[in-house]
C-alpha cells in the first residue's frame, strides 16, 4: 500500500466509552450508503468490539488484518488490527485493568505512521482519570503525542492543540491547567511559537496561503488599556507584534465577548484564546457534534472527535458519530496535503 492508498489508523479510546459504538455506527452507515468515509482500522481488541457490536444490534463484520491489507478489506467489513491486550470494557463502567490496552492503541498507532504503515492518526475519546489511576502521567492524548513523536521520529515537538469545525477554529494557548494559574502561565514567547505552528499548519495542512490569526485578550474587554489588567499590554499585544514583523497576519488582543459572532469569524481563519473554555466554549456552542480536535505541530497527523467518552451513552446505541465522521474526514484531506 503507497502513497495515498494508505489508509487512516483510528484508536479504540477508552472500551468502556462511546468510542467503540461510534465506529461501528459509522461504518455501518457508510455500509448502507447513508454517509462516506475515509478508508481506515481500528486497533482494538476484536473480540471485545464483536461484543459491543451484539450489544449494540450493530451488524458489522469484524475482519481481523493488517495495516497493509485493511484497504482492500474495507467495504468487506471492519478492519481490525488486534491489540495485545485484552479489555473488557463493559459499556459505562470504566475500568482499570483496561488503561494498558487504551494506552497501547495510542502508541501503536503513532508507531504504524512513522512506520509508513498508515496515513494518520485519529483518536477516540479517552478517560484520563482511569489511566492516571494506571500510572499514566500526561495531562492528555497532545502531550502524550509530543513525547511518542520524539520517540518515533527524532527531534522536539511544538504539541498546538486546534479545536476545527467549519464555522469557527480555535487554539487554546493554555489547555489542562486551573485557570487561577493562566495569567502566571502566558507568556510572549509561548504566544508567538504557538502562532508560528498555528500558521505553518494552516498553509501546509489546511491549503490557507495567508492564514488569517487573531488573539483573543486575557482580560475582558482586553485590559481596556490597563485598567483591567496589563497582561494584554505587556503579554499578548508584543506577541502579536513580533508574528506581524515576521510576515503572519496576526491581530490583536481582541474582546473575547465579541469575537465569536458570524460577522467576527467573517476576518480570520483561527483565533487563538488565552485558556480552556474561552476557546471550547464558543466552538461546542457553534458545532457540538461536528467539532475536530487536531493536534498542530508533529510529525504525522493527528486528529480526533471534539468530545468525551460520555460513559451514559456507551452501549445505548444514542451516541452521534458525527463528530468522528468529521475527524476522519479531515485526517484524510490534511494526509492529502502533505502528500
Amino acid at each position: 500500500m503507497t502513497g495515498k492508498s494508505k489508509p487512516l489508523c483510528l484508536t479504540q479510546g477508552d472500551p468502556s466509552g462511546i468510542g467503540p459504538d461510534i465506529t461501528l455506527a459509522l461504518y455501518a452507515a457508510m455500509r448502507a450508503g447513508e454517509v462516506a468515509t475515509e478508508p481506515f482500522f481500528l486497533l482494538a481488541d476484536p473480540d471485545f468490539l464483536r461484543r459491543r457490536a451484539k450489544t449494540l444490534l450493530i451488524d458489522v463484520e469484524i475482519i481481523e488484518t493488517t495495516p497493509e491489507q485493511a484497504g482492500a478489506a474495507f467495504l468487506a467489513g471492519l478492519p481490525v488490527a488486534a491489540l495485545r491486550a485484552q479489555v473488557a470494557g463493559a459499556p459505562g463502567r470504566p475500568d482499570q485493568g483496561d488503561a494498558l490496552a487504551t494506552i497501547e492503541a495510542i502508541s501503536s498507532a503513532v508507531e504504524l505512521v512513522a512506520h509508513g504503515r498508515a496515513s494518520a492518526v485519529v483518536t477516540n475519546p479517552i478517560a484520563k482519570s482511569v489511566l492516571y489511576q494506571a500510572g499514566f502521567t500526561h495531562p492528555g492524548h497532545t502531550e502524550f503525542l509530543g513525547e511518542l513523536a520524539a520517540r518515533h521520529f527524532g527531534g522536539v515537538s511544538r504539541p498546538v492543540m486546534l479545536l476545527w469545525s467549519s464555522e469557527l477554529a480555535v487554539v487554546p494557548a493554555t489547555i489542562h491547567v486551573p485557570l487561577a494559574r493562566v495569567p502566571s502561565l502566558l507568556n510572549a514567547d509561548d504566544l508567538v511559537e504557538i502562532g508560528g505552528v498555528v500558521a505553518e499548519a494552516f498553509m501546509r495542512d489546511f491549503g490557507v496561503s495567508a492564514p488569517r490569526l487573531v488573539f483573543a485578550g486575557l482580560n475582558p474587554h482586553a485590559g481596556e488599556n490597563g485598567a483591567i489588567g496589563r497582561e494584554d499590554i505587556e503579554i499578548v499585544a508584543p506577541a502579536v507584534a513580533r508574528l506581524a514583523a515576521r510576515g503572519i497576519d496576526a491581530r490583536g488582543p481582541f474582546s473575547a465577548d465579541t469575537l465569536f459572532h458570524a460577522e467576527a469569524r467573517k476576518i480570520y481563519d483561527v483565533a487563538i484564546c488565552m485558556y480552556h473554555d474561552q476557546a471550547l466554549i464558543p466552538i461546542k456552542t457553534l458545532a457540538f457534534d461536528s467539532g475536530v480536535n487536531v493536534t498542530l505541530g508533529l510529525p504525522f497527523i493527528r486528529t480526533s472527535p471534539d468530545h468525551g467518552t460520555a460513559f451514559d451513552l456507551a452501549g445505548t446505541g444514542r451516541a452521534s458519530a458525527k463528530s468522528l465522521a468529521e475527524a476522519l474526514s479531515l485526517a484524510g484531506r490534511m494526509a492529502r496535503a502533505r502528500t
